[in-house]
C-alpha cells in the first residue's frame, strides 16, 4: 500500500474510533447511529479500494460482532456495510477467515440464529457476493459453505431458498475440484424443496440440482431423476424448460453421462412433445446437439453407418424429419432398457404420466426404426394395455406408435406374433386390443410389403373364433377397422380375399346392436364392391352366394338361438335380394336342417319370421328366378307342416304361430301354385284347421287367414267332403274373443259359400247347410252393427245355394230376433231370387 493510502486509512480509522467504541454501548439507538456513521465515513465516502481494504481489515471483527446485535436495524446495517466492503476491496478473500465462521454460526446451525427473513436473505446475498468475488479462495471453507447451504435451501422464506440455489450454482462452478467431495450433502435438501408451491423456487432448485450433479461424483443421479421426471408434468412452462435445460446439459457435459444415457434420454425426449412451442424447439435442439456430440465421440464405431446408412428407408413416414444418426444410435443402444420402463409407466395411475409415456414411446420408435423388431413381444404387450386406457390421448398416441411399428417392422415378423394374439386374446376383458393394434400396424405398412400376407390376414379375421366369438361393440368396430384398412391399402388385390372379407362384414352386421356400426359395415361392403369394380352389393353376393351357403351349412347341425350363424343367414338372404332366388335348392337344404322340429325353438321362430318377410315379396327374393315353385311342395311338406304339429307348452305354440305366419306368406305371396295346393290339400288342411283352435290370438288369426287364402285359391276345386270339414271350424271362431279373428272367420265363410260349385249338391248336403245357416243366423242379432251387416251379406250369398232351406230357417227365428229388420231384408232378397 502506498504511504499516502496508508495515511488516509489511518486518518479515517482515527475518526471512527469513537464510533467503534459506541458499538459496545447498551443503548440501541447509539449502536445504530454508530453503524450508520461508520457507513457514511467509509463505503459511502468514495474512498479508494486500497484505503478501503485497510479500513475493512480493521473494522471486520466489530462489524461481524454486530451481526449478533439484538436490534434488527443494527444487524441490517452491519450486513449492508460488510457487503459493500466485499464488493469494493481488492482482496476480499482476506476477510474469509473471520467472515465464513461467523456466517456459518448465523446460518449453518441446526437452529438458524437469524430470526428476520429479510436479513437472512441479505446474509445469503452477501454469501453469494462472496462466492462471486473470492472464487477459488473459498475452497478451504467447503464445509462451512455446505452447512450454510444445507440449511438455507430449506429455509421457510422462498426468496432465501432461491438465493441459496443461486449461491449453490456459483459455488459449484468456482471450486469444482473440491465441490464434488461434499456435493452429495445438498441433494436431500434440494429434493425436499423441488416441489415448492412457488414456480420460481422450483426453477431455482432445478438449476441448482443441475449444478450439484454436474460437479458432483455422479452417484446421486438416481436420487434426483424421479423428482425431475415429476417436474416434466409441472403446470409452469418455466419449470419444464428448466428441466429440459438441465437434462440437456447433463447429456452434453456430465462426466459419467454414458452410464446414465438410458435414464436421461427419456427425460429430454419427453419434452419434444411439450405443449409449449419454445420448450419443444429447445428440447429438439438439445437432442440434436447430444446426438451430434455422441456421433463425434464414437466416430470409429459407427463409421460404416455414417458412410452407408444416411439415406432414409424406402418406406419412411411422409412429412416426418428423420433424426440424426447419433440420436438414432443412442435410442437403439438403450432401447432394451427403456422398453420395460415404458411398459411400467404406461399403466401409471396418473393420467399425465400415461399420456407423456405414450408420447415418448412414439418418439422412441421413430428413432429405433427397424431395430424395434427385437423388442416386438414386450412392445405389443405394452400397446395392448395402452389401447384399453380410458384416456383417449393415450390410445391415440399408442395407435400412432403401432403405425410406426407397422412401417418399420417387416409384416412377416409382426404378423407371426400379432395374428396369434388375435386368435387367442391376451385379456378376456379387452379381447379387441390386438385387433386395434393390428389395424394400426396395417395402416402403417406399405402395400408392396403387405400384399403377400393378405390371404393370411383375411383368413385369420374370418375364423369363427375371431369374428364370431365376441359381440362387444368395440370388438366389432376394430374387426371392421381391420377390413377397412385392408381395402384402403390393398384395393384391387382384395379381390383374392373377397369371400373372407365379405364373411367378416356379414358377421359384424349380424352381431351388431348399434345402427351406426351396421351402417359402417354397409359402407365397407360398398368399398369391397368398388375395389372389384362391381356395380352393387347384389353382384358381390352373386359372386359368393354358393360359398356363403356352404359356409353356413358346415355348422348348421350345431345351431342354436345363440348361434351367430342364424343372424348371418338373415343378413345374407335379406341383403342379397333377387340373388338368393338363384340358389333356392341350396338354401332349402340348409333350411330343412335348421328348421327341423328337434332344433332350438327360438332359432326356428326367428328363421320362420325371416322367411315370412321374404315370401311376402317372393317375386323379388326367393322366387326371383322362378325356381322356388319347384321347391315349394318340399318346403311345405318337409319344413312347414312338421312345425305345425301340436305340442304342449307356450314355446311350442309360439313356434307354430311363426310357422303359420310363414305359411300365410307362402300362400299370400304367390310362391305356390293352385295346382300344387290341390295336390297337397289333404296334408295341409288338417294342420291348418287344427291351428284355428290355437290358444294364441295371433295363431288363430293367421290360421283363419290361411284358410281364407286356400279357399280363394282352390276353393272351387275342392271336393265337397273337404269343404264340409272347413266350415265347422270357422263357425267356432264366430264366438272368438278377438273381433279381428271373428271378422276374418266371417269373411272366410263368405268365401266358402262363394266357392260352392255345381259339384256341391245342396239336397245331398242339406244337413251341413242347415247347420251353417242356423249358426250364422244367431249372429244376425250381434251387438255390433258392422257384424250384423257382414252376416247379412254372407246369408245373401248363401241364398243362392239353397234358398228354400234358408227361407225356412229365417222364418223359424224371425220372431226371436230383437230386431227382425235384417230377417225381413233377407226374406225379401230370397223372394226376389225366386
Amino acid at each position: 500500500m502506498a504511504a499516502g493510502d496508508e495515511h488516509a486509512a489511518g486518518e479515517v480509522l482515527r475518526g471512527l474510533a469513537r464510533h467503534l467504541n459506541c458499538l459496545n454501548e447498551e443503548n440501541k439507538a447509539t449502536r445504530k447511529r454508530a453503524l450508520e456513521q461508520i457507513k457514511r465515513e467509509t463505503v459511502d465516502k468514495g474512498l479508494s479500494s486500497s484505503v478501503l481494504q485497510d479500513i475493512f481489515s480493521a473494522l471486520l471483527k466489530p462489524l461481524l460482532k454486530c451481526l449478533s446485535d439484538p436490534m434488527e436495524r443494527c444487524r441490517e446495517t452491519a450486513i449492508s456495510v460488510i457487503k459493500e466492503f466485499i464488493r469494493c476491496v481488492p482482496k476480499p478473500e482476506e476477510s474469509l477467515p473471520y467472515l465464513m465462521p461467523c456466517l456459518a454460526q448465523r446460518l449453518g446451525e441446526k437452529e438458524i440464529l437469524e430470526p428476520a427473513e429479510e436479513l437472512r436473505l441479505s446474509a445469503v446475498e452477501m454469501l453469494t457476493l462472496t462466492v462471486e468475488v473470492c472464487g477459488k479462495h473459498l475452497a478451504p471453507y467447503l464445509n462451512e459453505m455446505i452447512n450454510i447451504l444445507q440449511r438455507t435451501i430449506i429455509d421457510p422464506f422462498p426468496d432465501v431458498k432461491r438465493e441459496s440455489c443461486k449461491c449453490t450454482v456459483k459455488f459449484a462452478q468456482c471450486v469444482p475440484e473440491h465441490f464434488h467431495m461434499q456435493a452429495e450433502s445438498l441433494v436431500k435438501p434440494l429434493m425436499q424443496t423441488i416441489a415448492h408451491q412457488h414456480s420460481r423456487v422450483r426453477v431455482s432448485v432445478i438449476e441448482a440440482t443441475g449444478a450439484v450433479i454436474q460437479h458432483g461424483t455422479g452417484k446421486n443421479v438416481d436420487d434426483v431423476l424421479s423428482h425431475l421426471a415429476q417436474r416434466l408434468f409441472d403446470d409452469s412452462p418455466q419449470v419444464r424448460k428448466a428441466v429440459t435445460v438441465v437434462v440437456g446439459d447433463w447429456l452434453l457435459h456430465m462426466r459419467d453421462r454414458y452410464s446414465y444415457f438410458h435414464k436421461l434420454v427419456p427425460l429430454l425426449l419427453s419434452n419434444i412433445n411439450d405443449e409449449v412451442p419454445e420448450i419443444r424447439l429447445l428440447a429438439a435442439d438439445l437432442w440434436r446437439q447430444v446426438g451430434a456430440q455422441w456421433e463425434r465421440e464414437n466416430e470409429d464405431d459407427i463409421k460404416d453407418k455414417m458412410d452407408f446408412l444416411l439415406t432414409p428407408p424406402a418406406f419412411y413416414p411422409p412429412g416426418v424429419e428423420r433424426p440424426g444418426l447419433g440420436c438414432r444410435e443412442l435410442v437403439i443402444r438403450n432401447l432394451g432398457r427403456l422398453v420395460p420402463a415404458i411398459t411400467h409407466d404406461i399403466t401409471d395411475w396418473l393420467v399425465p404420466t400415461r399420456v407423456r409415456t405414450s408420447q415418448l414411446l412414439s418418439v422412441l420408435l421413430l428413432h429405433a426404426e427397424d431395430h424395434s423388431t427385437q423388442h416386438m413381444q414386450p412392445l405389443l404387450a405394452t400397446l395392448y394395455r395402452a389401447c384399453t386406457d380410458t384416456e383417449q390421448d393415450v390410445v391415440s398416441n399408442c395407435l400412432a406408435s403401432a403405425k410406426l411399428l407397422g412401417t418399420f417392422v417387416p409384416p412377416a415378423v409382426f404378423l407371426k406374433l400379432l395374428l396369434d394374439h388375435v386368435t387367442t386374446p391376451y385379456s378376456s376383458s379387452h379381447p379387441w386390443a390386438p385387433l386395434m393394434v393390428l389395424a394400426a400396424m396395417l395402416g402403417g405398412c406399405y402395400k408392396p410389403l403387405l400384399q403377400p400376407h393378405l390371404e393370411q390376414i383375411a383368413n385369420t379375421l374370418g375364423q369363427p373364433d375371431v369374428c364370431q366369438e365376441y359381440q362387444q361393440v368395440m370388438y366389432l368396430e376394430q374387426l371392421l377397422a381391420c377390413v377397412d384398412v385392408l381395402l384402403c391399402k390393398c384395393e384391387s388385390d382384395c379381390g383374392s380375399v373377397s369371400l373372407q372379407l365379405l364373411q367378416v362384414l356379414v358377421t359384424v352386421q349380424s352381431l351388431s346392436t348399434e345402427t351406426s356400426l351396421s351402417e359402417k359395415a354397409l359402407e365397407s361392403l360398398q368399398s369391397l364392391c368398388k375395389v372389384q369394380s362391381l356395380d352393387s352389393v347384389m353382384q358381390l353376393y352373386k359372386q359368393h352366394m354358393g360359398q356363403l351357403l356352404d359356409w353356413l351349412s358346415a355348422s348348421v347341425n350345431t345351431w342354436s338361438s345363440y348361434s351367430p350363424q342364424r343372424l348371418q343367414l338373415h343378413i345374407i338372404v335379406t341383403q342379397s335380394g333377387p340373388v338368393i332366388g338363384e340358389f333356392v335348392s341350396q338354401l332349402m337344404l340348409l333350411l330343412r336342417s335348421c328348421l327341423n322340429p328337434d332344433k332350438d325353438p327360438e332359432m326356428r321362430m326367428s328363421t320362420f319370421t325371416m322367411l315370412a318377410k321374404l315370401l311376402l315379396d317372393s317375386a323379388n327374393t326367393l322366387d326371383s328366378q322362378g325356381q322356388f315353385c319347384d321347391e315349394s311342395e318340399r318346403f311345405l311338406c318337409d319344413i312347414l307342416l312338421p312345425n305345425l304339429v301340436w305340442h304342449a307348452g307356450r314355446t311350442a305354440a309360439a313356434v307354430r304361430t311363426s310357422a303359420l305366419s310363414c305359411l300365410f306368406a307362402l300362400l299370400h305371396g304367390g310362391a305356390i301354385t293352385p295346382g300344387q295346393l290341390i295336390h297337397l290339400e289333404e296334408k295341409l288342411s288338417p294342420q291348418v284347421l287344427s291351428a284355428i283352435e290355437e290358444d294364441s290370438q295371433m295363431g288363430r288369426l293367421l290360421a283363419c287367414r290361411s284358410v281364407s287364402t286356400i279357399i280363394r285359391l282352390i276353393g272351387t276345386s275342392l271336393q265337397p267332403e273337404s269343404l264340409n270339414k272347413i266350415y265347422p271350424e270357422l263357425l267356432k271362431r264366430l264366438d272368438d274373443s278377438s273381433e279381428e279373428v271373428r271378422g276374418v272367420a266371417l269373411q272366410t265363410l263368405g268365401l266358402w259359400l262363394s266357392s260352392l260349385t255345381e259339384g256341391y249338391n245342396p239336397e245331398l248336403y242339406t244337413a251341413h247347410l242347415q247347420l251353417l245357416f242356423q249358426q250364422i243366423l244367431l249372429h244376425l242379432d250381434d251387438p255390433e252393427a258392422s257384424v250384423q251387416e257382414q252376416v247379412l251379406e254372407i246369408l245373401k250369398k248363401g241364398s243362392s245355394v239353397h234358398p228354400l232351406l234358408l227361407k225356412k230357417e229365417v222364418e223359424a227365428v224371425r220372431d226371436k230376433h230383437r230386431s227382425p229388420l235384417y230377417c225381413d231384408q233377407l226374406l225379401e232378397h230370397i223372394s226376389s231370387l225366386s
